[in-house]
């Protein structure tokens, strides 16, 4: 390192803190700090300090000549904050600077960095207890209290509907297919006029919850998101989406793709065949595909040599129907459905027992049937046992026409759509119709793996409704970024040779050979090291932000960067390469 005075024509000449380094063979400079501002007689002491340590005076070695007062992470934060800042995110949150969109992004990305409540937040954020750049990548000078992070959401859930309407406007045009899926998400508190008790996904009976549904689009990029009153069912939730897509987003045409629990016969007939330019892609429910199996409509002699056939029914007047069948899925079927009925039929044995053991044997037909009721059905194979109850003994038989005419269906699914023929193959549609695992993987993010959208630690509706919109708008950054960054991650990176190794659409996915080779050897093919999204995040926290202070009275510090891994340089390089809208 050395002190440079530059000369600035009128102006007062300009003194910088430079570094010297090899760079293919040729001398480079760059520069470190600006010390213009410093004082004649401590530049002089930053210069003879330098000197010294050039000439090898023991006197000032260099780790003598200058401290480390501080080091942070700063890698990540450079990537979360550089990517916002390349979708151009901050701006579409608000065209012009100010307090509450600089807290709307670092809360954004802290959701990213390190997921936590409100009150963790401000502790990244201030001067005295930050744990990374995110205060300067951001904007934010001096401390921030956890009210202004809640002023600045309550500011944020105004502007809502004109960012996701913006959104859509990147990502959907006429025609475009739409994703939609709901899940839920627990309280732990019981104030929240939201939380209700319903149909946990998350197998917490009893517990007070949240429902939201995310829109994405084709790819899986998620668009809008509305949360909804925990005891709300998944189809009365479609009417509001179509409502969101026709008017605030302004699709004429517009495929919108949902699972059969979302798009029932009722809500298909009521709300979305009378929409002119709106179809659906669907799937029958088991009932369903049992009556076309019953009346003759669904045969399997055709799927001896294919795993697929497109069909009709008048039961489904102007539906395509495409009947998939998968071999591996209708073994697992009859093989858990065997298991389920072996485990009734030991529950039943025990109260079998107790009614024929000697001592106070379980005795009347009502204390044996409330015996049976409490157990036979616990996993739901009630209806493939025939029961006969008296008041001293108990006796049953499985229901082999029942379990017969269940079996004919396993393996069994039928796509649904409203899609003319000509416009997607029998094979698109079910390929579509399984795009809806991309939704999955964006509830996967937000709820438990990256997030963490719980513990939800608001109590107040519209602060719950700006939380989950937040997370949103935290997966939108993390989805670009996960795109940008699949060499290096064990994501799939070449999805069309993934798409060209299946023998059918049927059939499960196959990781294509670049990606299995990513797995197998933990490395990319420049023998860097494969990673998960989060521990690449790690890795890049590494890439530290160093505040240096020389050894003299009165000297102010510097910041400087340490040297980047060839990981991290490749990480960025990919970061800031990648096409992003």
């Amino acid at each position: 390192m050395f002190v440079e005075t530059i000369k600035n024509r009128s102006s007062p000449p300009c003194i910088l803190l430079r570094e010297s380094y090899r760079d293919d063979g040729k001398v480079r400079h760059r520069t470190i700090a600006n010390l213009s501002s410093w004082p004649d007689d401590l530049v002089f002491g930053l210069r003879e300090l330098l000197k010294n340590h050039r000439a090898g005076n023991p006197v000032t070695p260099i780790t003598q000549g200058f401290r480390i007062e501080r080091s942070i992470p700063h890698g990540h934060v450079q990537a979360v904050v550089g990517v916002i800042e390349r979708l151009k995110l901050d701006r579409l949150i608000a065209s012009k600077r100010g307090p509450e969109r600089d807290r709307v992004i670092a809360m954004i990305a802290s959701r990213i960095l390190d997921p936590g409540s409100k009150l963790a937040t401000t502790r990244a954020l201030n001067a005295s207890t930050r744990s990374n750049t995110l205060a300067e990548a951001c904007g934010i000078d001096g401390d921030v209290h956890e009210n202004d992070l809640y002023d600045a959401m309550d500011w944020l859930l105004k502007r809502q509907a004109r960012i996701e309407k913006s959104l859509a406007a990147r990502h959907l045009q006429d025609g475009s297919l739409v994703l939609y899926d709901l899940t839920s998400s627990y309280f732990e508190g019981a104030t929240c006029p939201l939380a209700k008790l319903g149909y946990s996904r998350d197998g917490k009976k009893g517990k007070l919850q949240i429902v939201f549904g995310l829109l994405c689009d084709s790819r899986g990029c998620p668009l809008a998101v509305e949360v909804f009153d925990g005891n709300t069912a998944d189809p009365s939730t479609v009417g509001k989406q179509i409502e969101k897509i026709r008017h605030r987003f302004g699709l004429k045409r517009v495929v919108m793709v949902g699972d059969r629990g979302m798009l029932t016969q009722a809500r298909i007939d009521e709300e979305l065949r009378p929409v002119e330019g709106l179809d659906w892609i669907s799937a029958l429910r088991s009932s369903q595909i049992s009556s076309l199996v019953e009346s003759g409509t669904i045969q399997m002699e055709p799927f001896d040599e294919r795993n697929l056939a497109e069909i009709s029914s008048p039961d489904f007047p102007g539906e395509r129907l495409v009947v998939c069948r998968n071999p591996a899925l209708a073994a697992r079927r009859a093989h858990k459905r065997d298991a389920l009925l072996t485990a009734t039929e030991a529950k039943l044995e025990k109260i079998r027992l107790a009614v024929n053991r000697a001592k106070r044997p379980l005795r009347g037909k009502d204390k044996i049937g409330l015996s049976v009721g409490r157990k036979i059905d616990a996993h739901k194979m009630a209806k493939h046992f025939i029961i006969q109850i008296t008041d001293d003994s108990l006796a049953w038989q499985r229901d082999e026409e029942k379990i017969h005419r269940e079996a004919a269906t396993d393996g069994l699914y039928v796509v649904r759509t409203s899609l003319p023929t000509g416009t997607l193959s029998a094979d698109d549609i079910v390929e579509r119709y399984k795009d809806l695992s991309a939704v999955e993987n964006a509830f996967r993010s937000i709820k438990t793996v990256d997030l963490k959208v719980r513990p939800i630690n608001h109590y107040n509706a519209d602060r719950v409704r700006c939380h989950i919109f937040l997370c949103m708008l935290a997966y939108y950054v993390e989805w670009h970024m996960r795109q940008a960054l699949k060499p290096l991650l064990f994501d799939e990176d070449d999805p069309e040779a993934a798409r060209l190794a299946r023998t059918d659409v049927v059939s499960p996915k196959e990781p294509s050979p670049s990606a299995r080779a990513k797995a197998n050897s933990k490395k990319t093919p420049d023998g860097l090291p494969v990673h998960s999204f989060q521990t690449l995040l790690s890795d890049l926290a590494t890439l530290t932000r160093n505040t240096i202070v020389p050894n003299i009275a009165g000297a102010p510090g510097w910041t400087q960067d340490t040297e980047p891994t060839p990981l991290q340089i490749r990480a960025i390089e990919l970061l800031a390469t990648h096409p992003m809208p």
